[in-house]
């Protein structure tokens, strides 16, 4: 190779993915234009019933860009996020931030429009600024004429200004209020069957946690376990849960007042599925429901080996069985049947665990559709009700594959592949 003449190449190389990143961006903002004026074409000017009326049965406005902004119609917004491919929380989320921007903030979407601001820079500015009343987002917008020389530390100190100055008895419930945000979250299930750990605690509390950690751990150390620190610390805190899921507990029976003694530890309930591969041991691959992964046959051993675990098998379930009842509630092992096959909400992009969501009759029970699996389609509660009350439909051409057709037309298949648009029918 010429090593003079790569220069020249690289040059012609960046100057390409300039001009993609430009065209990209320049992509972006025609989207917020259509967007905005989607906005525009969808307000519900009722007041009443942000999120519902009549117990959710209704399209009714939802509020996704804040104080001041108008209230746009919930169903329509389905569809909006469906043609735009994000998921329903992502997609309404992205919507707002798009349309805070248009009706609370339109300094910083004029500067989108005229190619002074980022989009995404725009969309963190109306993230910080959502729980904002309109007079304060207006503050923080007439000094943001020109937000892109601002940095992020700034600009939150600006919102905590404008908190303080226009609603100062908010600003103090916040503060009261912040401790009700601390959590403990087991994040996903990655490929070598580990998780994240994500958690704000009080800080005398997190103190406390990481000296019982820090001690456990270095008790591991002397008895000869010869990880790292690191590992010996994760080791530790399994082993206080561990202690904890061993405890007799003494709990008193709130109407009767007796005593029941509990000893829950580990609970683990084997779904067996086989195949002429499992016939012979030949399959390595198992997958842990809770988690939404495959783990390891041998993961899975080790887990049933720890001490105090509870074991469950339950008998092989044939998820192409059809055996209807006839009452329209939903037995335990239909629906253990329909969760299996379906591990999601089967709406366009929709990834809500279909352990809590409704179970729906695609063919009413009403007008003689049974209550089989083979009827039976997971649907979290807001998608139920735009299947239910708005023209949202779906067919099922297989098992397990859904094509959802749009109130304005628009096609998409569902499978376990995941969300794919489809073209008009006469296409």
């Amino acid at each position: 190779m010429d090593l003079g003449t790569q220069p020249r190449a690289t040059a012609s190389l960046l100057a390409r993915l300039g001009d993609r990143v430009r065209a990209r961006e320049a992509s972006v903002v025609e989207e917020w234009g259509d967007i905005a004026a989607w906005g525009s074409d969808h307000i519900i000017t009722g007041p009443e019933g942000a999120a519902t009326i009549a117990g959710g049965f209704l399209d009714t406005g939802v509020p996704v860009a804040g104080d001041g902004a108008p209230l746009v119609s919930e169903f329509a917004l389905m569809e909006l996020v469906a043609v735009l491919g994000r998921t329903p929380d992502g997609g309404r989320a992205y919507v707002g931030r798009v349309l805070a921007c248009a009706w609370r903030l339109p300094r910083v979407y004029a500067a989108v429009l005229a190619g002074r601001l980022a989009p995404w820079r725009a969309e963190r500015i109306a993230d910080l600024t959502h729980a904002l009343s309109a007079e304060a987002a207006a503050f923080v917008d007439r000094q943001l004429y020109d937000a892109t020389g601002i940095g992020w530390a700034q600009l939150e100190r600006l919102v905590a200004e404008a908190t303080l100055r226009f609603d100062p008895e908010r600003a103090e419930a916040d503060r009261k209020v912040a401790a009700d945000q601390r959590r403990f979250e087991i994040g996903e299930v990655d490929q070598h069957g580990l998780v994240h750990l994500d958690a704000l605690l009080d800080a005398a509390d997190g103190h406390d946690l990481d000296l019982a950690v820090a001690r456990r751990a270095e008790v591991l150390g002397r008895l000869g376990d010869d990880s790292s620190l690191d590992v010996r610390r994760s080791k530790a805190a399994a082993e206080l849960a561990r202690q904890d899921l061993a405890l007799d507990l003494l709990i008193p029976d709130p109407d009767t007042g007796a005593v029941v003694a509990t000893v829950p530890g580990r609970r683990v309930v084997l779904n067996v599925h086989v195949t002429d591969t499992a016939l012979v041991g030949a399959n390595p691959v198992a997958r842990w429901d809770e988690g939404r992964c495959p783990v390891t046959a041998a993961q899975v051993r080790e887990w049933l080996q720890t001490r105090d675990t509870t074991i469950i098998v339950r008998p092989v379930i044939d998820l192409a069985d059809h055996v209807p009842v006839d009452s329209y509630e939903i037995p335990d092992r239909h629906r253990t049947q329909v969760t299996l096959r379906d591990p999601t909400c089967r709406f366009p992009h929709c990834t809500r665990p279909s352990t809590r969501c409704d179970l729906d009759h695609h063919r009413p029970h009403g007008v003689g559709g049974p209550t089989c699996p083979c009827n039976l389609v997971p649907l979290c509660r807001r998608h139920h009700r735009a299947k239910t009350h708005s023209r949202w439909r779906y067919d099922t051409p297989a098992p397990a594959t859904y094509v959802w057709t749009s109130p304005a037309g628009f096609r998409f298949r569902v499978d376990y592949r995941g969300t794919h648009p489809l073209p008009p029918p006469d296409e």
